[in-house]
């Protein structure tokens, strides 16, 4: 059985910690749902023309995990904030695939950074838990890394790091590109009240027009009380 989950040790110091995980087999004919990405980032920049995303509950929250986690927030962003921040200076968004540019808009909509992993990649079980300082992390110039003892990694059973400095940057390995058939999907909050927020998550991820195949979907919310969604 594999799993996703964060460790106790993660629960203990962030118990204000919200997650939901889904997996599911990507739609073979999936091109982006232009009219939904627009829509999405419109609400986003609807909302950034009443203030900037560093005052924005969400990015705070996750700021404040960063600072705690001993990271100065306004180098090492959240990657919801990193996404807004260019929308709000640049006016637009990256382009990577149709299904990057999907869950980076809805990430920019729901202000929580959201991850997306591809299931072929990743050995076993994937857990967020604090480095050993002996893990594996392959960056997307192709450098290998080893993160700090007692960074915050998203780590699996062969002890390869799919993702640095929690939701700051994933790695090249398990990054969902033109090959990817199986996916799961991570988003995450730090802010009070976050329900509303992973509900509209799990919305527009599941939605008809969305990338996942119909029928194919499980999703789950994580809590303290049930820690470990079963991915297969």
């Amino acid at each position: 059985m594999s799993t996703f989950g964060h460790s106790g040790d993660i629960w203990s110091k962030f118990p204000g910690l919200g997650a939901v995980a889904l997996t599911g087999r990507l739609r073979a004919d999936f091109e982006g749902a232009h009219e939904d990405r627009v829509r999405l980032t419109g609400d986003a920049q609807q909302r950034l023309t009443g203030a900037a995303e560093s005052e924005f509950p969400e990015i705070q929250a996750w700021r404040a995990a960063f600072g705690s986690m001993g990271l100065k927030p306004t180098k090492y962003r959240c990657a919801a904030e990193a996404l807004l921040r260019r929308l709000r200076i640049q006016g637009d968004m990256p382009q990577v695939n149709p299904l990057v540019d999907y869950y980076n808009a809805v990430s920019v909509a729901a202000a929580v950074p959201i991850a997306v992993f591809d299931l072929d990649k990743v050995s076993g079980s994937l857990l967020v838990d604090f480095s050993a300082g002996d893990e594996t992390y392959l960056a997307f110039s192709g450098e290998t890394e080893t993160p700090e003892p007692g960074e915050v990694i998203f780590r699996d059973d062969a002890r390869n790091v799919h993702a640095r400095r929690w939701c700051h940057r994933q790695s090249a390995l398990s990054a969902a590109g033109e090959s990817t058939r199986r996916v799961l999907i991570v988003a995450e909050s730090m802010h009070e009240e976050s329900g509303p927020t992973l509900d509209l998550v799990v919305r527009e991820l599941t939605a008809a027009t969305g990338p996942l195949e119909s029928g194919s979907v499980r999703t789950q919310r994580l809590t303290r009380d049930d820690t470990t969604f079963d991915f297969g």
